[in-house]
């Protein structure tokens, strides 16, 4: 019965946010819904990275390059090609879930911090690789869309997609699939001699994650209506992991939490850090900006350590075992 209600509990939180996300567009600003659609494009790379991350256990800090691959699919397919720039979206998931897939092959002999500075390495090469590859790319200058869309249509289009790769990593991290990809983090030795082939399945994790990053970056280019190499920084890879850590990896509850934290808190910490600090800050110094959104992390990781997926569980315990006494 108790596990009945909080699925019910569950299902009553999608059902309000569903709510939620359909009237946002009517009682907000443009830009507010400019920052929205952006924060639902954040939330799909988090969904991907934290199955990679948080259910297999293999650090990431190269998602950035993923997306950016998704983002040249579009502006090329776009811009070239004719294509309708949101029917792009999935064939550019499908083409970077093929290039992790690739790079997931000869990165299955890497582990732990090694994986990680591997894939640090790809997001550091990717903008110098897509300024040379000008006959392409089109270098620094970048490729612009010729279409534009409202920031109430951006917003309706990324969180249609964004609830669709939301119920598809559901079904995916609570089926067999994703027992295995819990089985190998939790001991590779085990899930090995349970007959589960590690390299397939790790090397199926990166796939799965740079689709959901391809999806996102191909969203991103639609929004700004422009890709370059400088859109998707070495910053916005350690972003994307820092935001799967505060919505709490290995679960899906928090990950809203990771998603606005990436979209708003870059933005707004400086001067959420001078209000409330006794001492006078000047927020516009070279290098204080960037001081106090460290600060901002590291208290959050601190008071956080299960991101808000720990925290939703320690609040939502009592409260369904008092629904559950009661009855």
């Amino acid at each position: 019965m108790s596990g009945r209600l909080a699925w019910s509990l569950r299902g009553s939180a999608v059902l309000a946010a569903a709510v939620l996300a359909a009237v946002l567009p009517f009682v907000t600003s443009d830009f507010l819904s400019f920052q929205l659609a952006r924060m639902g494009i954040f939330l799909i790379a988090i969904m991907g990275l934290n199955i990679l991350t948080g259910y297999t256990g293999q650090i990431s800090i190269g998602h950035g390059a993923f997306m950016s691959v998704g983002g040249y699919t579009t502006a090329i397919l776009a811009s070239q090609h004719g294509i309708p720039d949101y029917w792009t979206v999935p064939l550019a998931g499908l083409l970077t879930g093929l290039v992790g897939l690739a790079f997931g092959v000869p990165a299955l002999r890497l582990a732990g911090l090694y994986l990680a500075l591997a894939t640090f390495g790809v997001a550091v090469a990717t903008p110098s690789i897509e300024k040379r590859w000008e006959s392409l790319t089109k270098g620094s200058t970048g490729i612009s869309l010729l279409s534009f869309h409202s920031n109430h249509w951006l917003y309706g289009v990324t969180w249609a997609f964004a609830a669709g790769l939301f119920v598809l990593a559901w079904l995916i991290v609570h089926g067999r699939l994703g027992r295995t990809f819990k089985a190998l983090r939790d001991s590779e030795i085990a899930a090995v001699s349970m007959g589960v082939n590690p390299a397939f399945y790790k090397a199926l994790a990166f796939g799965i994650s740079a689709f959901y990053a391809g999806i996102a970056g191909a969203l991103y280019t639609v929004q700004n209506a422009y890709v370059s190499p400088d859109t998707f920084p070495i910053t916005l890879s350690l972003y994307l992991l820092i935001g799967a850590m505060i919505g709490g990896l290995g679960s899906m509850s928090g990950l809203l939490a990771g998603a606005a934290f990436v979209e708003f808190v870059p933005i707004h910490a400086s001067g959420i850090v001078a209000a409330i600090s006794p001492f006078h800050l000047d927020t516009k110094s070279a290098g204080v900006p960037s001081v106090l959104f460290g600060l901002v992390v590291v208290v959050l990781v601190l008071v956080l350590p299960d991101g808000a997926s720990g925290l939703l569980r320690r609040l939502g315990s009592p409260l369904a075992n008092r629904l559950y006494s009661s009855r």
